[in-house]
């Protein structure tokens, strides 16, 4: 029964798809359809009298004429599109009134929805009411008036005279008229700027961003708000927050909920990053529940909805996004913003600590280095992930201290002594008494200071409860050194099964836990608190999945403090529930190198049994044979190969059926030896050993990675004895001796290879701090060839030539100067400095180099950089080699 249909900004191609379902089949019916930019195909539904979309390819069009003259190049389509609309009013003037009236009536409804306000939405009514829907003269008296807009884009506060097309001018009325009336100092105040989106001024829905306007300065800071009506937010970045080349503001937060460039559809996320690197300031990027209401996200256990995790969260996380603080609910009846204050409040208070990170001197700054214990009471207070925690803490501390922050004057001089300063002993558990004590707390200032502490009585209790107390006070361990304080977060959780606290949803941390976090905001104060290492217990605590509410734990115990982390490079996952769910910005670490397992004990004596064999096979082949399959079966490798049995004597098998046999259990035991286990622990801050370097490109040459065209090494070397790798890999499986010991031969001759290019850069130390050309020694080696090339013929394999390595190699020279120029410790002195921290992927880096240098803001994933070529030839591998295990052993395929 529609007269009109009015569409905008559907670029979504799914969403497209939808509207021009539901709407073509009514178009020829209805009197008028308005479609502003959008997807093609939804613009193609635009009629209105006799103007379409089709009639602008007609000869002579003055409308069709402007936009091939005034295309825009080099941007998005949506953006393109939004920059051409936003152009086409000035061709107006230029349409005759009465051949052109129809597209004269469709700019004019295109200019009245840019102004967007209700006064222009109800002229844009009118207008096509009394045009095209009725046709008598039932609205004669009504007053169409013309269409009132704003700038594109510029400065809006909400008491301010005028929109601000400068920076200068605004920043001269805040300064000089209104700082002095709301009583803030301009010369001490930080500054936070603020993106907004134009339709939410145009329209009026406005509210969320007043309130959070007015508690930024209730707190003592200044507010420079830019819009505009682009989906491009970076360039008012660029205008506005920048005066004589330096930026003019302390903090950024952005309350768009959208990614800053490109909106919900296509982003360019390097253009972003370049922004907010020049910018230099922390990125904030607050959340309006676009879509659910209020309530629906009050009464939800997962928080936000799963549509806006993904367009308003995880996207802007690739922008190097931190803080999803949820500041506005959508009313279920009008549909208009509602701010929420309580959440507006935090959102305030974090922006200016944030803040004042980049205003105090680092002498005056007070930090809190948090260490964890987990699992809980078994001797691992100072643990993490693949990280020599105090090792690395120590580093930080000498950092600091040539950063010029007060660490006091009895600094300890190694780790050894660290570590009896905090623990007094190295398998102190949480239950422990040697733990040093750092602050005691009363119950009476705990309940001043904790306002959710009656909370916690319904699961342990009154204060001051069983853990972290002496009975009559809480305790809060850890120590100080001058401004700087190293603790440890309270155990949570039960020994033996440490996770099952922190999944029950009607938990809630207990007193000594909540006490910890209030030392460190209201008893310390402290200016930021630094996670070490992956992972404590914080943001794991009960409460919604993302976009916390005041009632949530995380959000509860992290208060104000900004909070930085050290997580692990390979473990993006539970890095972003910190990230959502703690506020944290996380700085990788990397995680250290893979090594084979090697073989020990009885597959030790197996594997040289196997050697013997090679050398014996035709004149004792048999009896050694016969040890073989005795030694692998105590082994329990009758497990896994098929052997003959205990009695069996393998002398009346032919010499083939023994290879056969043998080259199986050689391929089991190769399996097991070439199986990854970490090697040590990683420091924070130390260059890596030759040794680790080897390691790593080892595994990094060892894969073929098709989007760059480069083979891997195996492939290479497989290629010079005229093989394919993947044909030696499944004869091997098969139990072929020969092509068992050729993969292995190719392995060996890998690292010979790799720990020839990494000599090259290894210093008197056995470090790898500076990285030399791999081959640059191409013309100078006369005969010889690079040192690869001479690695690789001492293994045999005599036919590769260095044209075939010189793309690899360059790859792996690159891969290297990546591990070197790691940026953790940087990250963090640029992180308590209330400096922007440059995100990146987090994963493996073996199969993903582009997750080095460490040091970044991870993110989990990026929708669009996946499938890689490689997953997809790594999945078909392991597809038909499943399939093929499946015809050989059922004799039929699933």
């Amino acid at each position: 029964d529609a007269n009109i249909f009015i569409g905008s900004l559907i670029f979504v191609q799914e969403l497209a798809d939808k509207v021009v379902e539901a709407v073509e089949p009514y178009r020829e019916t209805m009197d008028a359809v308005c479609v502003f930019p959008s997807m093609p195909a939804v613009m193609r539904l635009n009629k209105i009298g006799s103007f379409t979309m089709a009639s602008m390819g007609q000869s002579k069009n003055v409308m069709l004429d402007f936009m091939k003259k005034n295309k825009p190049s080099g941007t998005s389509f949506q953006d393109g599109m939004l920059k051409l609309v936003r152009t086409l009013p000035k061709v107006l003037k230029f349409l005759p009134g009465d051949k052109a009236k129809d597209a004269r009536s469709f700019m004019m409804s295109l200019q009245y929805w840019l102004g967007g306000s209700p006064e222009n939405i109800e002229a844009l009514l009118l207008n096509l009411a009394s045009t095209y829907v009725f046709e008598s003269d039932l609205l004669t008296g009504e007053v169409v008036e013309p269409p009132t807009v704003i700038p594109d884009q510029g400065i809006w506060h909400p008491v301010a005279p005028r929109v601000f097309e400068t920076n200068e001018e605004y920043i001269q009325w805040l300064r000089n008229e209104h700082a002095p009336t709301i009583g803030v100092d301009p010369n001490k105040a930080p500054v936070i700027g603020v993106v907004l989106q134009k339709s939410h001024i145009n329209t009026k829905d406005d509210a969320h961003y007043v309130a959070l306007i007015m508690e930024i300065e209730a707190n003592g800071g200044l507010v420079l708000p830019i819009y505009t009506g682009s989906l491009d937010f970076s360039k008012p970045i660029e205008d506005y927050f920048f005066l004589n080349g330096r930026s003019v503001v302390d903090t950024t937060i952005n309350l768009t909920g959208f990614a800053l460039v490109g909106g919900p559809a296509t982003q360019d996320h390097p253009k972003a990053i370049a922004t907010l690197k020049k910018l230099n300031r922390p990125y904030l990027c607050a959340v309006p529940a676009t879509f659910q209401t209020f309530e629906e996200w009050k009464d939800s256990e997962l928080g936000l909805h799963p549509v806006q995790v993904a367009l308003q969260v995880a996207l802007p996380e690739l922008d190097g996004a931190i803080e999803p603080i949820i500041f506005a609910g959508r009313d279920g009846v009008t549909g208009r913003s509602i701010p929420q204050s309580d959440r507006i409040e935090t959102l305030a208070k974090r922006a200016i600590k944030w803040s004042n990170l980049s205003a105090k001197k680092n002498a005056d700054k007070k930090v809190a280095i948090t260490v964890f214990s987990f699992p809980p009471d078994k001797g691992n207070v100072g643990t993490a992930a693949y990280l020599n925690v105090f090792g690395s803490i120590f580093e930080a501390l000498k950092t600091m201290k040539a950063e010029g922050y007060d660490l006091g004057a009895e600094l300890p001089t190694d780790v050894e002594g660290l570590v009896d300063a905090v623990l007094h002993d190295k398998e102190a558990s949480m239950a422990s008494p040697t733990l040093n004590v750092a602050y005691s707390m009363s119950v009476a200032e705990y309940k001043e200071l904790t306002p959710y502490a009656e909370d916690l009585e319904e699961n342990w209790g009154p204060p001051p409860g069983q853990l972290n107390t002496d009975g009559q006070n809480l305790l809060v361990y850890g120590v100080r050194f001058g401004n700087v304080f190293i603790g440890v977060q309270p155990s949570f959780g039960y020994e033996g099964d440490p996770m099952r606290l922190l999944y029950a949803k009607s938990a809630s941390p207990h007193h000594g836990f909540a006490a910890y976090y209030t030392y460190i905001e209201k008893v310390l104060e402290a200016d930021a608190v630094l996670h070490f290492g992956t992972h404590g217990s914080l943001e794991f605590m009960p409460g919604k999945q993302v976009g916390m509410s005041g009632g949530c734990y995380p959000d509860r115990l992290i208060q104000s403090t900004p909070n930085l982390y050290y997580y692990a490079a390979n473990n993006p996952s539970e890095a972003t529930i910190a990230k959502r769910r703690s506020y944290a910005n996380t700085i990788s670490y990397l995680t250290p190198p893979a090594e084979n397992a090697g073989l020990y004990k009885g597959l030790k004596e197996v594997g040289e049994l196997i050697s013997s064999y090679q050398g014996l096979r035709e004149s004792r082949g048999a009896s050694i044979v016969n040890s073989i399959v005795a030694t692998a079966r105590t082994c329990n490798l009758d497990k896994d190969v098929d052997l003959p049995s205990e009695d069996f004597d393998t002398a009346e098998l032919t010499l083939d059926e023994r290879d056969i046999i043998v080259g199986k259990v050689y391929s089991k035991i190769m399996e097991i030896e070439s199986r990854l286990l970490p090697c040590g622990l990683h420091t924070v801050g130390v260059p890596p050993t030759a040794e680790e370097a080897i390691a790593t490109l080892v595994n990094i040459a060892s894969i073929d990675r098709p989007e760059d065209e480069i083979d891997g090494l195996p492939r290479i070397l497989a290629r010079s004895v005229g093989r394919d790798i993947e044909d030696i890999y499944r004869s091997a499986n098969a139990g072929n001796l020969d092509d068992n010991l050729l993969s292995e031969n190719i392995k060996e001759a890998i690292r010979a290879a790799v720990r020839a290019s990494v000599e090259r850069s290894t210093d008197a130390a056995g470090r790898v701090t500076e990285v030399n050309p791999m081959m640059a020694s191409l013309g100078a080696v006369l005969g010889g060839g690079s040192p690869m090339l001479s690695a690789l013929k001492k293994q045999g394999f005599d036919k590769v030539q260095d044209p075939d390595l010189e793309k690899l190699f360059g790859y792996l020279e690159f891969c290297l100067k990546q591990v070197v120029a790691d940026n953790e410790m940087g990250a963090l002195i640029e992180g308590l400095n209330g400096e922007y921290t440059l995100p990146g992927p987090g994963g493996d880096p073996i199969r993903n180099p582009l997750v080095l240098p460490t040091g970044k803001n991870m993110h989990a994933l990026d929708p669009q950089a996946i499938p890689t070529i490689a997953a997809c030839d790594c999945a078909k591998v392991m597809v038909d080699r499943l399939l093929e295990r499946q015809g050989a052993e059922e004799g039929e395929y699933p």
